[in-house]
């Protein structure tokens, strides 16, 4: 079946990474004309890249020149590194501030938007455990990463309130094998081990990474999305839960090894407290909106991404 052309175009930063791999696939099968806005000028496919340097505040006004969309995905991976004073400002600096570029270039040549969207994180809610259910309503927490989500979001709010249609997804944990925090779980679950970090009571909010493209595609077809969407899956989980029923998609009997939270934050620093902790987070909203995720239980998100 052909594909139908789709004339509308979307530009996505970050487009290399995980989530921007999959989502401009998915762009690209529903016909959407696509471009990517990179530190480097490499070809993607049948992707045109055009090169930024968010950093020094540098990006031709030109490139925006007919963009109906902009997804702004682009971040320093929290995980990659510790948590030194200078990787939590380069973590900040690189969300935060490349947003704030493509505003003052946007509305400085009085580009036409269609909408804005951009990635956040359910970090928006902090590093706490509890059994309070958090919907979009909730303030940010004033630790590391509810201040980092809410700057970034701050930065998407400023096209809302020129008259862009701005959307932030604030993204859970997404499941994924190659690429991914699953896909490093799955080292040492092939051989049958199973961490429990601390004492794996900490909630852990999920999403397939299927559903969480669909979410931002739905996000730019739908005219009536604005504001903040948790891009997580209904059902919740705690870190042991998850653990166990990851054991059972493998077929491995499986040891769930504690791993004590001082070794974690020996070896983490304050990062450990992202795997330490972790609360419930509602999805009501964005089912109200009308998206269906076609994964809701964890048992089978994972089996369709470790088994096919």
């Amino acid at each position: 079946m052909a594909i139908i052309e789709n004339k509308k175009s979307i530009m996505i930063t970050g487009g290399s990474g995980l989530v921007g791999r999959y989502l401009t696939s998915l762009l690209l099968a529903e016909g959407y004309k696509v471009s990517h806005l990179s530190r480097k000028q490499d070809q993607f496919g049948r992707v045109r890249v055009f090169r930024w340097d968010p950093g020094k505040q540098i990006v031709a006004p030109e490139i925006f020149e007919g963009i109906d969309y902009i997804i702004h995905l682009a971040g320093a991976n929290i995980g990659e590194k510790r948590w030194t004073k200078k990787r939590k400002e380069e973590i900040r600096k690189s969300r935060v501030d490349s947003a704030q570029l493509i505003y003052r270039v946007i509305t400085e040549n009085s580009i036409p938007l269609k909408a804005f969207i951009s990635a956040s994180a359910v970090g928006y809610y902090g590093s706490v455990t509890s059994e309070t259910i958090l919907t979009e309503n909730d303030h940010p927490t004033d630790d590391f990463l509810g201040i980092t989500c809410r700057l970034w979001e701050e930065a998407a709010c400023k096209f809302e309130k020129s008259g862009t249609r701005s959307v932030r997804i604030r993204t859970a944990v997404v499941l994924e094998k190659s690429d991914s925090a699953l896909a490093r779980m799955l080292i040492p679950a092939r051989l049958g081990i199973f961490p429990r970090f601390g004492n794996g009571r900490q909630y852990m909010p999920w999403i397939h990474i299927t559903d969480l493209c669909r979410i931002y595609l739905k996000a730019i077809q739908d005219d009536n999305m604005n504001g903040a969407y948790n891009a997580v899956a209904p059902e919740g989980t705690t870190n042991l839960r998850f653990m166990k029923t990851l054991a059972r998609v493998m077929n491995r009997s499986g040891l769930c090894f504690p791993v004590p939270s001082f070794v974690l934050r020996t070896i983490f620093g304050e990062m450990s407290s992202v795997i330490l902790k972790g609360t419930r987070v509602s999805a009501e909203k964005i089912m109200k909106a009308g998206f269906q995720f076609n994964y809701i239980n964890l048992h089978e998100a994972l089996d369709n991404i470790i088994n096919n």
